[in-house]
């Protein structure tokens, strides 16, 4: 469990029996019931990292929203977008093994995670990864009840695969931008697991893993 659970958990616990002793049960159990919800959402369950040469993982839980080419930085990028809903595990893991190069926090707005304009216009963390033979960026992006985005890392770092990297509160979305050349294995409307889903293959450093590409869009 993310150490947040334990402070959530705890502070609504104490109000409970404080509300207990100077009321009575009933009253106590709204203050359970968060309690209860907040140690359930900081859950932090290991998984089982693919070991596929060249594979890029999920960064977080949720549904895929778009797999689409867009234009980002001057360039063709895949993005392979993830809506994560307050029920989703809310930590964050590196698509790829490698060593981050960049990461720059963006203020913004928070409007609803779903809508393709919260890529660009709400607060997020962009993050650099270059290894594998590629380089990886990946944004953890506010949604609507989001209001606290948290990265563990910093510049110069090396991480592996699917390993924790920090995570984003209460309903988000995390982006993947990767080079036109990798070939998706999601689609939209797939479930997938932080770490443990294979979302797309780099072409030419790994094999498909899944039923088969994923058919892509076009943003601009």
């Amino acid at each position: 469990m993310v150490s947040d659970g334990y402070y959530y958990g705890l502070g609504f616990g104490v109000a409970a029996l404080i509300l207990g002793w100077l009321t009575a049960p009933f009253w106590a159990l709204p203050a359970v019931l968060l309690a209860c919800f907040f140690l359930w959402f900081f859950r932090d369950p290991e998984r089982e990292i693919p070991a596929v040469a060249g594979a890029i993982v999920s960064p977080g839980d949720g549904k895929v929203t778009e797999v689409a080419r867009v234009r980002a930085s001057g360039a063709d990028k895949l993005r392979i977008s993830i809506f994560l809903n307050v029920f989703d595990v809310h930590v964050n893991r590196s698509p790829i093994a490698g060593v981050i190069r960049d990461i720059r926090y963006q203020r913004g707005k928070f409007i609803n995670a779903m809508s393709a304009d919260s890529a660009a216009e709400n607060e997020q963390n962009i993050v650099t990864v270059e290894g594998e033979g590629i380089t990886v960026v990946f944004k953890q992006i506010a949604g609507l009840l989001a209001r606290r985005i948290v990265f563990t890392k910093t510049v110069g770092d090396s991480v592996g695969r699917g390993e924790r990297v920090g995570l984003i509160k209460f309903g988000s979305r995390v982006d993947v931008l990767l080079d036109t050349s990798a070939i998706p294995q999601v689609k939209v409307g797939d479930r997938v697991r932080g770490g443990a889903t294979v979302i797309a293959i780099e072409s030419g450093l790994g094999e498909l893993v899944g039923a088969g590409s994923a058919e892509v869009g076009v943003r601009r």
